[in-house]
């Protein structure tokens, strides 16, 4: 069971060094132990607990919540096929049948090879481009079996290696932050004058205040005119 690896762990204080708490580093952490492991492993997820001054059991409690983070060993692409009504009406179940038998497994499990993983999967938000599924969180729209076929043909002759890569693997480029460029990152107890943009828009409300107070105004005298 891994821990977070040297390269990893640089990349882990870069990310919580972007946060005023470190507890609101936790899940890109997680992301970032998948991305090493390709699941997250119970000993990265005490060492994020340790990282992020949380206990173990938050770290837990947040990776089991969410069903993109895997705490056990999957295939190096992890196939999700959509069967919500959008997806069933226009073959969404037929479709995952199929990859069933193509792959001569059950959903939910792994291909012997550890190659791939099949899940049922309640949503992918495409509604409008059903029948849809996803390997590795990467898009397939309106697919037929044909098309899953050469998909799955594709992956294992390693054709798509640059656009989809290892599951876990989110971004082909991390994401970097200059330290001139930083927001201005301050636990929210220590800071005691208001936000910038509240600053900015105190004119502009105070303006329209003025002016809802005086078409008030004009208007009660006018009542009382006639």
């Amino acid at each position: 069971m891994a821990r977070l690896n040297a390269e990893s762990l640089t990349i882990a204080h870069d990310i919580i060094a972007r946060y005023p708490r470190k507890k609101s580093a936790v899940i890109p952490l997680l992301h970032l132990a998948q991305e090493q492991d390709g699941y997250v492993t119970n000993d990265a997820m005490a060492h994020i607990a340790e990282l992020t001054d949380v206990t173990a059991a938050e770290v837990i409690g947040t990776c089991t919540f969410y069903e993109m983070f895997k705490t056990h060993p999957v295939g190096k692409y992890v196939i999700n096929v959509c069967t919500n009504i959008s997806c069933q009406l226009n073959g969404g179940e037929e479709l995952l049948e199929h990859l069933e038998e193509t792959l001569e497994i059950r959903s939910g499990s792994t291909t012997a090879d550890g190659l791939f993983t099949i899940e049922d999967y309640e949503c992918l938000a495409a509604c409008t481009e059903a029948p849809c599924m996803q390997v590795n969180y990467r898009y397939f729209h309106r697919i037929s079996n044909d098309e899953v076929d050469g998909v799955i043909a594709d992956l294992r002759a390693g054709k798509l290696a640059d656009t989809i890569p290892g599951h876990g693997v989110l971004q082909r480029t991390r994401q970097t932050i200059p330290a001139d460029k930083l927001a201005g990152i301050a636990p929210p107890e220590s800071v005691t004058d208001a936000p910038a943009w509240m600053a900015r828009n105190e004119p502009v409300l105070a303006a329209r205040a003025a002016a809802e107070a005086a078409a008030k105004a004009a208007e009660e005298n006018s009542g009382g005119d006639s």
